[in-house]
């Protein structure tokens, strides 16, 4: 069965719970969130999602860099406490205030300890569709599965041609999230392809429709395949987004 799961941003605790309770309200087929650990906010992923507990399932994004191995996972008391048996292990960037301490852990690595200390928690990965060439990205994606990761969630994507390339290229049994945000302004348009190497289709054009067109088929593409789809609204009102697709 698809799963449907909106990736909540968590500038605020208060603002986050506000936010909840707005999807609990508008969104009853939104069973899940997602939740990232981003170093500028004070709360943690981990956190966040036990807000989101138990009226959704909650997948906090852990950064493999922020690691540390001599010393027990940070997480693991909140994850068992809340009930949270999912999360999404990436590597992480760098911060950029270097009073935040990381350690040289990788993705790999983070999973494989997450599947030794916590087995009862089921661990997805991350796929880039733009990093590196198709089969880098596959032989990636087979390792990770062997270190432990049950699936993966994508990096958005804007074309649906390429998220069927990829569709082929995923291992068999892997469990999957396609990912779709919305890109409206010239700013968003150039942060994605500066800062991820996103690839735009020629057809694409900064249209609120054009948008939700795209969100509409990545919803089919994942329910004709029994796999699950995640949104991530960026700067703009879920409603007016998701309202009617949902």
């Amino acid at each position: 069965m698809t799963r449907i799961s909106l990736e909540l941003i968590p500038r605020t605790r208060s603002g986050l719970r506000a936010e909840l309770a707005e999807v609990q309200e508008r969104f009853p087929s939104v069973d899940t969130v997602n939740i990232p650990d981003l170093m500028r906010f004070s709360t943690r992923s981990w956190e966040g999602c036990a807000f989101a507990r138990p009226q959704f399932r909650a997948i906090p994004h852990i950064r493999a860099i922020d690691l540390n191995p001599r010393e027990p996972l940070p997480m693991a008391g909140a994850l068992v406490e809340h009930g949270i048996d999912e999360v999404l292990i990436v590597t992480g960037d760098a911060p950029s205030d270097m009073s935040h301490r990381v350690y040289n852990v990788d993705a790999e690595q983070a999973i494989r300890r997450f599947a030794r200390e916590l087995p009862h928690i089921r661990v997805y990965a991350g796929l880039d569709p733009y990093r590196q060439s198709f089969a880098r990205e596959r032989d990636y994606m087979e390792r990770k599965l062997e270190a432990g990761a049950v699936g993966f969630f994508t990096q958005p994507f804007f074309d649906m041609r390429l998220m069927e390339a990829y569709a082929d290229l995923v291992p068999d049994g892997a469990e999957m999230w396609w990912g779709v945000t919305n890109v409206t302004t010239e700013g968003s348009m150039t942060y994605w392809a500066s800062r991820n190497a996103a690839v735009y289709p020629k057809h694409f054009d900064l249209s609120l429709e054009w948008n939700r067109r795209l969100a509409r088929d990545a919803l089919q593409f994942a329910r004709e395949r029994g796999q699950h789809v995640y949104f991530q609204p960026i700067r703009t009102d879920v409603q007016e987004y998701l309202g009617g697709i949902l």
